[in-house]
C-alpha cells in the first residue's frame, strides 16, 4: 500500500465515535485566538519524507494545533519546539510549524502520532489506541528506511512496541519508558524515549 493511500485512509477514518465527535465539536466551537480559522477537524495523517530514516512519534493531534491545521505538530507550541530542534539537527528546512502552507519540509524524517484524532484532555482510551494502531502500522510499513524512532511520551513509546509485536517481534520484558532511554533490537530501528514537548 502506498503512503498516499494510507494517508487517505487515515483522513477518512470514523472508527472512534467519541474522538470524531470531539474533533468536530472543537472545530465548530474554536478557540478565541483562532475563531477566523477554518478548522481541519478530521483525523491527521503523518507528515514528512517518505524516505525517512527518523520517525518522530507523538501522542495525538492537539485540539487547536493539528486538529485545526491538518498537519501533525503544527500550529501550537509543541510543534514550534519540535521544529526548532529538528531544524537545528538538519531535518527541517525552517524552525517553525505554523500552517500547512508555511513551506515546512522535512528531510530524512517523518512525524506521526499514536492516535490520529485529538482526544479530550489528551487522554485516548485503550480501545481508541487499539483502533488507531493499524494506521500507525500501515504508515510504518511504507517507511522502509527507518533506522531511529524517537517516541515522545509513554503512549507513543508503547505504540511503537505494539508495531513491533504486530510484526512478530516479541520482546520480554518490554522495555519501560524512561526519558533518554535507548533500546536496540537487531534488525529494527533504534528506539529513543523522550518526554513529550507539550506544555
Amino acid at each position: 500500500m502506498s503512503l498516499l493511500t494510507v494517508r487517505q485512509q487515515i483522513v477518512a477514518c470514523e472508527r472512534c465515535d467519541r474522538l470524531r465527535a470531539y474533533c468536530r465539536q472543537i472545530a465548530r466551537e474554536k478557540k478565541a485566538a483562532h475563531r477566523q480559522d477554518v478548522y481541519w477537524g478530521k483525523p491527521v495523517p503523518g507528515f514528512g519524507d517518505p524516505r525517512a530514516r527518523l520517525l518522530v512519534l507523538g501522542l495525538a493531534p492537539a485540539a487547536h494545533g493539528a486538529n485545526r491545521t491538518g498537519r501533525v505538530f503544527t500550529g501550537d507550541g509543541s510543534g514550534d519546539f519540535l521544529m526548532r530542534a529538528m531544524h537545528r539537527a538538519g531535518f527541517a528546512n525552517i524552525p517553525t510549524s505554523r500552517r500547512v502552507d508555511d513551506g515546512l519540509e522535512l528531510r530524512g524524517a517523518y512525524i506521526a502520532a499514536a492516535v490520529r484524532c485529538a482526544p479530550p484532555d489528551n487522554k485516548p482510551t485503550p480501545q481508541e489506541l487499539h483502533r488507531c494502531q493499524p494506521h500507525l502500522e500501515a504508515e510504518v510499513a511504507t517507511l522502509s528506511r527507518l533506522s531511529v524512532v524517537v517516541a515522545l511520551g509513554k503512549i507513543a513509546f508503547d505504540a511503537w512496541w505494539r508495531v513491533m509485536a504486530a510484526k512478530g517481534v516479541a520482546i520480554r520484558p518490554r522495555p519501560a519508558f524512561a526519558h533518554g532511554a535507548r533500546c536496540d533490537v537487531d534488525g529494527w530501528p533504534t528506539v529513543i524515549a523522550s518526554y513529550h514537548p507539550s506544555r
